[in-house]
């Protein structure tokens, strides 16, 4: 693998300088950078008096400024070696993000990687990439990968990034598939201690998260207004279903305090919330786990031959107790009654399915969970993240300190998570409220998952009360065919925009493809993602 070196972000030999130095001593060094570029002490003389020296009470740091490749006047922060530049927000002064330009994976597009700081403990990765066309009109989208506990990185190096794994980790391969073709695209590690993001603490709960995430793209989003006038989206897979209604609903309840003046902001944006994607992913519980044995027994890819057999009216025994659990979850929205839930719906419906040799995120396929085969999660790929993700080199391109090891999924989160009762809890409650004020959503699914599976994704979709609710429901499921190769690759069901959109309210089941759909299903996924971010209907009958 060859690894492309760059100082991010291009600092001059005068600001590289500066970095060396005590940190005590930044007003003259500042003017000997200045010096260097033709401009008089003066300018060094009017900046110096906030040019601060700092020492962080978790590793040392110094923050300074210095000219960028522009001649323009940058702060930046040396941390562990390592020099970033450094962007804060008035209205979030518990939060910063510091960040680097690598060239890995994408290496023609812009990118940035890096931190959200959140006070001095807790540190979120993200990297982003520049759409390969019209960067500046692209659309920007926020991705996240679900588990709890597993990195966007997944996603990224796996499914819909620029680039895919390769050669067992010791390379990359260019994805001519991938989301950032007509996007621009962020992939974020959250919460805490997943991927590349770590922090002391726990995080346990999606709604903490969600404020986090907002934070972020508020210092983001000031650091790089030129992505702040297009339209916004959130995107997500598994787990993401909780993630992705919440930090939507987070940006929406922000956006209507700013606009109403309720929110005191010294420089908050709108954030131009469009829609909401989510893949294959666990939003509404009671309905999603009353599907489990509808797809194990009677699904498109049955995981029990016999669906009359006794380990399917096992299964579907267990139904009723586990929603009577989900139901009280709903109602009392405790610990003390979703934990339960989550105990009994996983170990009943879903444990069984771990023990008959198949990978339960694609039951078209077999499993072997040793760790030199396909791996506990059945995708043996995830461990080639994980040797590309710590390699020394890439971690030094990306900002990443040598001492954090990444894996693809931290499972000491999902069991903060699950002992938290969270998964239990009700998402898609939430989406009546985004739908009612334009906030497009997209649930697709692909129908060889078991784990979040298509069946439970429409059925809890035609059960919500919505203002689209009665149009979706009488809507019928028709053929959906990509634009390039007109082939049919799944069905789709919509409400809203009148038949000459991509729909308000849509629901696409995707054919030969399991939890991850752009994995299985590339041009399609591509097909779908572009169409839906422009709004051009997917239910388009193409001449043969």
């Amino acid at each position: 693998m060859k690894v492309q070196h760059s100082l991010v972000p291009l600092l001059s030999s005068a600001s590289v300088l500066a970095t060396q130095q005590s940190p005590w001593g930044v007003k003259s060094i500042v003017s000997q950078a200045v010096g260097s570029f033709g401009f008089g002490g003066s300018v060094a003389d009017a900046i110096g008096h906030f040019l601060v020296g700092k020492k962080s009470s978790k590793s040392p740091e110094r923050v300074f400024e210095a000219l960028d490749t522009n001649r323009e006047f940058k702060t930046f922060v040396e941390k562990s070696g390592i020099t970033y530049q450094l962007f804060t927000h008035p209205d979030y002064p518990q939060y910063r993000v510091r960040l680097k330009s690598p060239k890995l994976c994408d290496p023609k597009v812009k990118q940035y990687s890096g931190y959200l700081d959140i006070d001095d403990d807790k540190h979120l990765f993200f990297w982003f990439f520049e759409s390969r066309q019209n960067p500046e009109e692209a659309p920007l989208v926020l991705w996240l990968n679900g588990g709890p506990g597993c990195s966007s990185s997944t996603g990224l190096l796996f499914e819909l990034g620029p680039c895919n794994i390769a050669d067992q980790g010791r390379d990359t391969t260019y994805n001519k598939y991938g989301w950032n073709e007509f996007a621009n695209m962020i992939f974020l590690d959250q919460p805490i201690n997943v991927g590349f993001s770590y922090g002391e603490g726990t995080i346990n709960n999606t709604p903490a998260a969600a404020e986090d995430v907002y934070a972020f793209l508020q210092i983001f989003l000031d650091g790089f207004p030129k992505y702040s006038k297009t339209p916004f989206s959130v995107a997500a897979e598994s787990y993401g279903g909780h993630y992705a209604p919440h930090i939507a609903s987070t940006i929406h309840k922000k956006n209507v305090a700013l606009k109403s003046k309720s929110f005191t902001s010294t420089k908050s944006k709108l954030i131009n919330l469009s829609t909401v994607l989510i893949g294959n992913g666990f939003t509404e519980p009671y309905t999603q786990m009353g599907s489990v044995p509808k797809q194990a027994c009677d699904g498109p890819y049955p995981i029990y031959d016999d669906p009359n057999g006794a380990e399917c009216q096992s299964m579907r025994s267990k139904v009723p107790t586990c929603q009577r659990l989900i139901k009280s979850c709903y109602n009392f929205n405790s610990r003390f009654t979703c934990a339960p839930a989550t105990l009994y719906c996983n170990v009943e419906l879903i444990g069984p399915i771990q023990q008959v040799g198949l990978n339960p995120y694609d039951t078209r396929k077999k499993c072997d969970r040793r760790e030199d085969a396909d791996g506990p999660l059945c995708y043996r790929q995830l461990g080639y993240i994980e040797t590309f993700m710590n390699n020394a080199t890439v971690k030094s391109e990306l900002g990443v300190e040598p001492s954090i090891e990444f894996k693809s999924c931290n499972m000491d989160v999902t069991q903060a998570f699950l002992g938290h009762g969270d998964s239990m809890r009700n998402s898609a409650a939430l989406i009546p409220g985004l739908l009612a004020d334009s906030v497009r959503f997209l649930i697709f699914a692909g129908n060889a998952d078991f784990m979040c599976n298509a069946i439970g994704n429409l059925e809890w979709m035609e059960a919500l009360d919505n203002i689209f609710a009665d149009e979706f429901r009488s809507a019928a499921l028709v053929p959906w065919q990509t634009l390039n190769t007109g082939k049919i690759a799944g069905k789709v069901k919509s409400a809203g925009g009148g038949g000459f959109t991509a729909g308000n309210f849509t629901y696409v089941v995707i054919h030969e493809a399991g939890h991850m759909v752009p994995y299985d299903q590339p041009e399609a996924s591509l097909d779908l993602f572009t169409r839906w971010l422009a709004d051009v209907p997917l239910d388009l009958k193409l001449a043969n």
